[in-house]
């Protein structure tokens, strides 16, 4: 079994509820008078604006470079342990898709450019490595070099 990163309950939480605000109609105030400031500002920290009105592929960039604008200036720690623990999550999902399709997989996404997608997670790996000597760390770095291989970002 896996250590974990955290047994810190706020991150947790926030862990459990990381895109509630960006897939429902829940709002942060929503999260901050149920859960508190702190969980709020973690679930803030990991809620992209969606720009409405515009097709996410047209927005992908700016928005991934919006949202590690957020990583890069945090101040709380715990908001590094939940992007590693979200970002592991897409990896390992990706991982398994591109074991069966190779890059073919990203056709399926918003960005469809394996250099683009390679320039993100690498750039949350590095932006993360406070916490390199974790597994969790560990296996990110891992399945991106896996994923990819070759690709240049």
């Amino acid at each position: 079994m896996r250590e974990p990163c955290t047994n810190d309950e706020e991150v947790l939480t926030a862990a459990l509820l990381h895109d509630t605000v960006e897939d429902t109609d829940v709002t942060l105030d929503m999260v901050r008078e149920q859960f508190g400031d702190r969980v709020a500002a973690l679930v803030a920290s990991e809620t992209e604006d969606k720009h409405r009105g515009r097709h996410p592929a047209e927005t992908w960039r700016q928005r991934k470079e919006e949202s590690l604008a957020a990583l890069r200036n945090a101040e709380d720690p715990g908001v590094r342990v939940l992007w590693l623990s979200d970002k592991l999550a897409n990896m390992r999902s990706f991982a398994r898709q591109y074991e069966k399709e190779g890059d073919r997989m990203w056709k399926d996404y918003n960005q469809s450019d394996p250099a683009q997608q390679a320039w993100y997670y690498r750039t949350v790996e590095a932006l993360t490595s406070d916490l390199k000597d974790t597994d969790a760390w560990k296996e990110l770095h891992a399945l991106n070099a896996r994923v990819f291989e070759g690709v240049k970002n």
